[in-house]
């Protein structure tokens, strides 16, 4: 298996959570924004598409930071995006991180404001972009616990593991 995954999210959609389950199933490691700035310390992002190339190299998992785009050309590559309902995610982050609905809902609308306006100044593209990615999880619906079940159910099927 030759399998990359990039996985592009909202804030609080449990994506993380995802991507650590894939990682046990599939065997491969996740990388993500702090294991790539801890890598790179302040370069370029000429320099993290670089680094992302490089990983991409070996089977893995990509949190963000553009790697859809980054991998666009790579045949191996498969992109996701997961989203959720609005309310679903400022219920989780308050949970995850012990806020008032308020303080949740603000923290969620400068993250994803902050995601968009990286991928924007990076790939020019608008992102979420249902063309940008291969499948889309929608973890309001299917629920987080779900979501690495059905993508390895979908690569057995079509036979990339």
């Amino acid at each position: 298996m030759n399998l990359v995954i990039t996985m592009s999210r909202r804030f609080g959609t449990g994506a993380s959570v995802i991507a650590e389950e894939l990682s046990q199933k599939l065997g491969v490691p996740v990388f993500d924004k702090a294991y790539i700035e801890h890598e790179l310390a302040g370069n370029s992002f000429a320099d993290e598409a670089r680094f992302i190339r490089e990983l991409a190299k070996e089977p893995c998992i990509i949190l963000g930071r553009c790697a859809s785009e980054i991998l666009k050309n790579q045949p191996n590559v498969f992109n996701i995006y997961v989203c959720a309902d609005k309310e679903d995610r400022i219920r989780r982050i308050m949970q995850k991180e012990s806020l008032a609905y308020d303080d949740a809902k603000d923290m969620l609308e400068k993250n994803d404001r902050k995601r968009s306006d990286y991928y924007y100044e990076h790939t020019g593209k608008v992102w979420g972009d249902v063309n940008n990615y291969h499948m889309i999880l929608d973890t309001s619906r299917l629920g987080i616990e779900n979501c690495a079940d059905i993508l390895i159910k979908y690569f057995e099927r079509i036979e990339i593991i």
